[in-house]
């Protein structure tokens, strides 16, 4: 089985994939460390060397190669892989797969995020918290659409990560 991770940046994807991996036994695959590898250049590289649409053509690509894989994992998408081109149709439509959305609300992800933005360039330069849910409010807007198509939905608000694992893996 292939379990795939879905959510905005800071709703826990990579650490909770952590848990359900230990949890599972099944093996931890970043979508973007997978991009990383092949193409031996780190994520920001690839845009400004190659830009967005070899990069998101490469995540299309990559996101194929992984769907098809025979062995069971848990795949942490980017928060914009599902949004772009075909990728959450290629999810959904994917044999032995079962998508999870990990949903924070804004204020949770403000809060969260807002303390390691440093570490995230696409949020480096936002200065208050108050812009900073603004542009988290907006991207979820834009994005809940596509995340909400996944099979589950799990709220992270007020859990602890041992606690959301815990309920992704009962889901499982």
């Amino acid at each position: 089985m292939i379990v795939v991770l879905i959510g905005y940046m800071g709703s826990g994807k990579s650490s909770i994939g952590r848990k359900l991996s230990k949890k599972t036994g099944y093996q931890l695959v970043d979508l973007d460390d997978f991009i990383v590898e092949k193409e031996e250049a780190n994520v920001k590289e690839i845009f400004e060397s190659k830009g967005e649409i070899y990069f998101r053509q490469k995540e299309e690509e990559y996101l194929i190669e992984l769907l098809q894989t025979k062995e069971d994992i848990i795949l942490s998408l980017g928060g914009g892989t599902p949004c772009f081109g075909k990728n959450m149709d290629l999810v959904l439509e994917s044999k032995d797969t079962k998508s999870i959305y990990l949903r924070g609300s804004v204020p949770k992800l403000t809060e969260k995020l807002f303390l390691k933005k440093a570490k995230r360039p696409l949020i480096a330069n936002i200065e208050t918290k108050e812009a900073m849910a603004e542009f988290i409010g907006k991207h979820l807007f834009e994005r809940s659409p596509f995340y909400s198509r996944a099979e589950f939905q799990v709220s992270t608000d007020n859990k602890t990560k041992k606690e959301v694992a815990q309920e992704v893996f009962e889901l499982l």
